[in-house]
């Protein structure tokens, strides 16, 4: 234990030192009491989890405040104080703590490595260095996502390293060297994880089938440096045989309970805990789905965000009309093409017949809900009797969109921000999506029975009666089987810090982007007698942001100032000065 005392002192020294590159001097840090125990090592590497994604406000950690993977910076939900990012307003940085950070944490990983090995998965180094790979892959790809061309770091630097002043590598080579990695580490974790949330085998293969979908999208669709056919053929490739690596191996499967039923099986998912917080009593044991998460833990370790109150209702987390239109009808059909589709004049209507998702993930007028205020609005005994301690969602707040948010939303009488559900970093649904898209596009041709092992299995599990997406649903329809690939995962995923990145790397963000973010329809709807006080637009919506632009720069952030003195060589990404 002193040993690792020494290693974080020494490390904590590390940071900031001479660039984002962070060094350490390797005679100071050669104590074999640590890397020769597997024990310490494994201590060593237990440092990389509190780089995963998770709920906590700061750096590129935060999906549901404002982290640059939040959807508040997309086009399906926003905050009521106005984003930059999503507004298209934000400048070059003087520093940048996402840019900073991951090269700490890419540091650690590597000082792992250059110390300790493993040849088999039998070694008792095997699980940390394989962790070890795993977070080296993870970091590298956030580097990727968020910049484009990164330094490729796959050793600890020191003060002679040429590393410092090197000029960036292509993006393609450092996520060729993440897949490699994570090939790597597939081979030397465990088969199931050895406690709860640790990474194994399946969490290494679903992390490639996301990397590798997410590259070969961005070199398919962009045109010019990035463009590269033979390149995405093949990692459209990679990912689908990733993802069917995990289908194959059985281990996960979406999350569902009978007592829970179709619709509350995918919102309860979101919000298991280790105590009493569902009616069917289920604690995060009986989550099937979620392959890799950030964990937090009553009493240990809160998510320290007021989460229920930020997200519910309106809160800060306002849902536009773009998702709700989104939600498909139970036809399968979208809502301007299906005649189920009731339009929008009652309060509800547009509800009716609809994806099963959109009710789970949004309060419709009239409904019955829980929040965490006491026994006055919460569950007391989780049955029909608590329809006493409710609040009832009866009109829209008055500078709210008129879509409420109920996702991420406790119904438990806890103190705010001490809720303690995990985020899910990655979840099997996800899985089953990469492999239809990434099947999809890699011939632009898909079978029923590849949808069917896939993404149908995703829209069955909130909604066993909706039609299935098949290619006569598509041509009988004049639907894009892509189009309908993306809604699915759109609908599926969203406020998981997944669609920002979604249309980078479709390359969509340009058309998608600039649009005017709008809420319900007041004019001429059961809305216009409603207290509403923001503006509306032509068509009697209420008008959110306005004036949104996407350039070609946006698709990747700037480089901080402070990085760019340090090393000259970095240059500036496209379209920033």
């Amino acid at each position: 234990m002193k040993s690792i005392i020494k290693f974080a002192t020494l490390l904590a020294v590390a940071v900031g030192s001479v660039s984002c590159l962070d060094l350490d001097p390797q005679d100071q840090i050669s104590d074999a009491n640590v890397w020769g125990n597997a024990n310490n090592v494994q201590l060593f590497a237990n440092q990389f989890y509190g780089g995963l994604r998770g709920f906590d406000a700061g750096n590129y950690r935060s999906v549901v405040a404002d982290g640059p993977h939040s959807d508040k910076r997309s086009d399906l939900v926003c905050g009521t104080t106005i984003n930059v990012y999503s507004m298209g307003t934000n400048q070059i940085p003087s520093s940048d703590g996402n840019y900073t950070d991951l090269y700490s944490r890419l540091y650690r990983t590597n000082l792992l490595l250059e110390n300790v090995s493993a040849d088999s998965s039998t070694s008792p180094m095997a699980q940390p260095v394989g962790e070890a790979l795993f977070f080296r892959a993870y970091f590298h790809f956030e580097l990727v996502q968020l910049y484009g061309d990164c330094i490729l770091v796959q050793k600890p630097l020191d003060v002679t390293s040429g590393e410092l002043t090197a000029e960036r590598n292509d993006r393609l080579e450092v996520i060729q060297a993440a897949i490699a990695d994570l090939k790597q580490a597939a081979a030397l974790l465990p088969e199931t994880p050895t406690e709860d949330g640790r990474v194994a085998k399946d969490a290494a293969w679903a992390m490639l089938s996301r990397i590798a979908l997410y590259e070969a999208s961005w070199q398919k669709f962009h045109v010019g440096k990035g463009q590269n056919t033979a390149a995405s053929t093949a990692l459209f490739e990679e990912s689908w045989k990733a993802a069917e690596q995990v289908i194959s191996r059985n281990n996960y499967s979406l999350f569902y309970n009978a007592q829970l039923g179709d619709r509350d099986s995918y919102r309860y998912m979101f919000i298991l805990e280790d105590v009493v917080c569902n009616p069917a009593g289920l604690q995060k044991s009986g989550n099937t789905e979620y392959i890799l998460a950030y964990r937090y833990n009553t009493p240990l370790k809160y998510i320290e965000f007021n989460i229920t109150h930020g997200m519910l209702n309106h809160g800060d987390n306002m849902i536009t009309a773009k998702l709700a239109d989104m939600y498909r009808c139970q036809d399968g059909l979208p809502i301007d093409k299906s005649p189920l589709f009731k339009g929008r004049l009652t309060a509800t209507s547009e509800f009716d017949n609809r994806d099963n998702r959109m009710n789970a993930t949004m309060l419709k007028i009239g409904q019955k809900y829980w929040n965490n205020d006491g026994t006055n609005q919460s569950r007391v005994t989780w049955d029909d009797n608590d329809l006493n301690n409710c609040a009832s969602y009866d009109k829209p707040t008055p500078s709210g969109s008129g879509y409420a948010n109920y996702k991420w939303c406790t119904e438990r009488a806890v103190t705010d921000a001490e809720e303690s559900y995990d985020f899910p970093v990655i979840r099997y649904a996800e899985v089953l999506l990469n492999y239809a898209e990434a099947k999809f596009e890699q011939t632009e041709s898909i079978t029923d029975a590849e949808l069917d092992m896939s993404l149908n299995l995703v829209r069955g599990r909130t909604n066993p009666t909706m039609t299935k997406l098949s290619n006569q649903l598509v041509s009988a329809n004049g639907l894009s089987m892509r189009e309908e690939i993306r809604a699915e995962r759109t609908v599926e995923l969203v406020m998981e810090g997944f669609r920002l990145d979604d249309l980078k790397r479709w390359k969509t963000a340009e058309v998608e982007m600039p649009m005017d973010l709008l809420g319900v329809q007041k004019t001429g709807t059961w809305y216009e007698g409603q207290s509403m006080n923001l503006p509306l637009n032509s068509e009697g919506r209420i008008l959110l942001y306005k004036d949104r632009v996407w350039e070609q720069k946006h698709y990747l952030l700037p480089l901080p100032i402070d990085q760019m003195q340090l090393n000259p060589n970095l240059g500036q990404n496209p379209g920033w000065k």
